[in-house]
């Protein structure tokens, strides 16, 4: 009896192991998420006061890094943790995700898609890292990669599929974040009531503005496809900037920009309480 508990013991410490592993490196993946979306929002609250010269999305918040001390360590950083987050969602396309439902068919094609994502993103960041141009501006990485596919044979149709995915994902990210759909992966009895209260706040105000921008620039792609022109396509950058060109003026880039800050601060919560 000894001998065969102490076999069972061997036989599950490398799927612990491994659990540890995967938590790990999804909590450093959420952080690194974290650290990005803050220095966005940032930078896009710098735009609205009429600091023009920069740029709001992932190469800009690179530039910002790399300016630091051990800057180059801190770009390799971000770089291995979105690798982290990366394989995090791989994991849960393989092996499903936390939770009673996350073995689901819907589930596993969700996480496919994310490890897909971060993936790409993950791969732009270390190419920056290695001293490639692989995270340049993301109005030009966006016109390049339109301009390509509308070659393609089908392409119209490939970037219009594109354009009305991103749009539809945006909405879903909004409306999630109202519901606080994102309560349920939150180790609720982990946290005390103010907290909770935080979290849910950030959640919320961070998630619509998260939501909103991938939909506005879903529509831009989906224009640019009508169109036939790639120079309709806009990147984070641009697309926060045509915030500031509405009626509402600097203030709704204001209240986008604040909101994507937020949205990183509420991915430095879901790297602490998220269950795994």
């Amino acid at each position: 009896m000894a001998r065969g508990s102490g076999s069972a013991t061997r036989t599950r410490t490398p799927r612990r192991a491994g659990t540890r592993a995967i938590e790990a490196a999804a909590r450093w993946g959420l952080a690194t998420r974290g650290v990005l979306y803050l220095l966005i929002g940032v930078l896009a609250l710098r735009i609205a006061s009429g600091h023009h010269g920069e740029q709001a999305d992932r190469g800009g918040a690179l530039q910002i890094l790399a300016k630091q001390p051990f800057g180059a360590a801190l770009v390799w950083a971000v770089g291995i943790g979105l690798a982290c987050m990366a394989l995090w969602r791989l994991s849960e396309a393989a092996f499903g995700a936390a939770g009673p439902d996350g073995g689901a068919a819907r589930k596993r094609l969700a996480g496919a898609a994310r490890a897909v994502f971060y993936g790409v993103v993950a791969y732009s960041v270390l190419s920056f890292a290695t001293g490639e141009q692989g995270s340049g501006s993301s109005d030009r990485q966006s016109k390049d990669v339109t301009a390509r596919a509308l070659d393609l044979p089908y392409g119209r149709w490939l970037v219009a599929a594109a354009g009305t995915a991103v749009a539809v994902a945006g909405v879903w990210i909004a409306v999630r974040a109202i519901r606080c759909g994102f309560r349920k992966h939150l180790k609720a009895n982990a946290m005390s009531r103010r907290t909770r209260r935080a979290v849910d706040a950030l959640g919320i105000c961070g998630g619509v503005a998260r939501g909103a921008v991938f939909a506005v620039a879903g529509g831009f792609a989906l224009t640019a496809a009508v169109r036939y022109d790639p120079d309709r396509v806009k990147g984070i950058d641009d697309t926060l900037r045509t915030f500031a060109g509405t009626a509402a003026g600097p203030w709704l880039l204001i209240a986008v920009a604040l909101g994507l800050a937020l949205f990183g601060v509420f991915s430095f919560a879901m790297a602490r309480w998220r269950r795994v």
